[in-house]
C-alpha cells in the first residue's frame, strides 16, 4: 500500500484551491476526483459571481471568508491572467417595505467589513440602468464576475507546479482511520488503496456520503445532507439590457433571488431559483420560466414574452432542510471529530467560489507540513 502525504478529495474550485495552498506549503499532494475533468458539478454550475460579503451573519465563516477571499481572488486573477471584471451590482427595492430593508442590508454589510455600499435613488438607478424600475437600490462596487473554469485551471496549474497531481476517474469508495494514518480505497479504472497522513474531504455534494464510508469518523459529526436545485434561464440575442448585476432583495430562507448576471462573454442569465429536491438532478424544467417572468418583471417590466430560454442547473450542497434559515460553512478538524490529519468541508455552497482561497488558507493552517 502506497503512502501519500496529503490527499484532497474533490477537484472542484475549493478542492483545487486547497491542493494549491497545501502544495505551496510543502505538502506532497494528490487530488482524487471521481469525474474525468475538474469542477464538473457545483463549481461550474453557478453564477460565477465574486461576492462582496454583504448578507452573511456576523462572525460567520461565510462572512469572514467571503470578504477575505474576495480580495485574494481579485489579486490572484490579476497576477495569473484569469478573466474577471469588477462590474458592481445593484440590490433593488421594488416597494416601500423593501426600501426600508435596504438600510438593514447596508448595516449588515458594514458589520462584515464591507463598507463601500452606497444608496442610490430611483432616478439615479434609471441613469445607471435605464431598463431597471425600482424605488431605490444599494450599489456594491466590489461585486464582480470571474471565469470559474479559468480560475480552476490557474489553481490546478499552481498546485502542479509545486508537485501536486490530480487523479481523475478515482472515486473514493471507502476508507478507515488507523493509528498509522487514514486509509482510502478508490474505484474507477485503476482501483487503489493508499494510506495518508492528511486528508481534506472537499467533495462538495458527496462530502457526507464519503465521510460515512470511512470507518472511524464519528457518525454524529457528519451533518445532514439536503439538496436545493437552482435553475438558470438565458436571454435571447441582442445587446444586454444591463451593464451591472441586478439583484432583488434576498430570501432569508434560501438564495439571493432571481438575479441578473452578464457573463464575461456577454450572455445575460437569470437565476438561480430555489427548488428543494431529494437527489442530485440537473434537469431544467422549461415551465419554471413562468415564475422567472413574474420575478424579473418586478424590476424589469419590459421583459418581452418568450425571451427566456432554458439554460442550466446547479445543486447547492445544503446542510439545513427546507424551511430553515441558511447555515454556515463547516470546516471541521481534529477538535471536533478527534482524528489527526483530517479536515472535512461540509455545506460549501455560495459564496464558496469567492471564498475558495481563504478556505484553503484555513485548511493549510490546520494541517502544518
Amino acid at each position: 500500500m502506497d503512502r501519500v502525504g496529503c490527499v484532497v478529495i474533490g477537484a472542484g474550485v475549493v478542492g483545487l484551491a486547497c491542493a494549491r495552498a497545501l502544495a505551496m506549503a510543502g505538502h506532497e499532494v494528490i487530488v482524487l476526483e471521481r469525474a474525468d475533468i475538474i469542477g464538473s458539478e457545483t463549481s461550474s454550475r453557478n453564477s460565477e459571481v465574486i461576492h462582496a460579503g454583504i448578507y452573511y451573519a456576523k462572525d460567520s465563516n461565510k462572512a469572514r471568508l467571503c470578504v477575505k477571499g474576495r480580495d485574494m481572488m481579485y489579486e490572484f486573477c490579476k497576477s495569473h491572467g484569469v478573466n474577471h471584471k469588477r462590474c458592481g451590482k445593484l440590490i433593488v427595492a421594488t416597494d416601500a417595505e423593501q426600501l426600508e430593508q435596504l438600510e438593514s442590508i447596508r448595516q449588515q454589510a458594514a458589520i462584515n467589513h464591507v463598507n463601500d455600499l452606497t444608496f442610490v435613488s430611483a432616478d439615479e438607478v434609471r441613469e445607471m440602468e435605464p431598463n431597471v424600475t425600482c424605488m431605490g437600490a444599494l450599489l456594491s462596487p466590489s461585486t464582480g464576475l470571474v471565469d470559474s473554469h479559468g480560475l480552476m485551471l490557474a489553481y490546478q496549474g499552481d498546485a502542479e507546479d509545486h508537485g501536486a497531481m490530480v487523479a481523475f476517474n478515482s472515486p473514493v469508495e471507502s476508507g478507515e482511520i488507523t493509528n498509522d494514518g487514514i486509509i482510502l480505497r478508490t474505484g474507477g479504472d485503476a482501483p487503489m488503496e493508499i494510506i495518508c497522513d492528511h486528508v481534506v474531504n472537499s467533495a462538495g455534494l458527496y462530502a457526507q456520503p464519503i465521510s460515512r464510508t470511512i470507518t472511524g469518523i464519528p457518525p454524529e459529526t457528519i451533518p445532514g445532507q439536503h439538496f436545493a436545485r437552482g435553475v438558470y434561464f438565458t436571454l435571447g440575442g441582442g445587446k444586454p439590457p444591463f451593464t451591472r448585476l441586478i439583484y432583488p432583495m434576498p430570501d432569508p430562507l434560501g438564495g439571493l433571488g432571481v438575479h441578473v448576471t452578464i457573463d464575461l462573454g456577454g450572455q445575460v442569465k437569470f437565476g438561480p431559483d430555489v427548488e428543494w429536491i431529494d437527489s442530485i438532478d440537473y434537469t431544467v424544467d422549461p415551465k419554471r420560466s413562468e415564475k422567472f417572468y413574474e420575478s424579473i418583471r418586478r424590476y424589469w417590466p419590459a421583459l418581452p414574452d418568450g425571451a427566456l430560454q432554458p439554460g442550466y442547473a446547479g445543486v447547492r450542497p445544503k446542510i439545513h432542510p427546507k424551511g430553515s434559515h441558511a447555515t454556515d460553512f463547516i470546516i471541521q478538524g481534529e477538535d471536533v471529530h478527534g482524528i489527526k490529519g483530517l479536515v472535512n468541508l461540509y455545506g460549501i455552497e455560495s459564496p464558496g467560489l469567492t471564498s475558495s482561497m481563504a478556505i484553503a488558507e484555513d485548511v493549510a493552517q490546520m494541517l502544518p507540513a
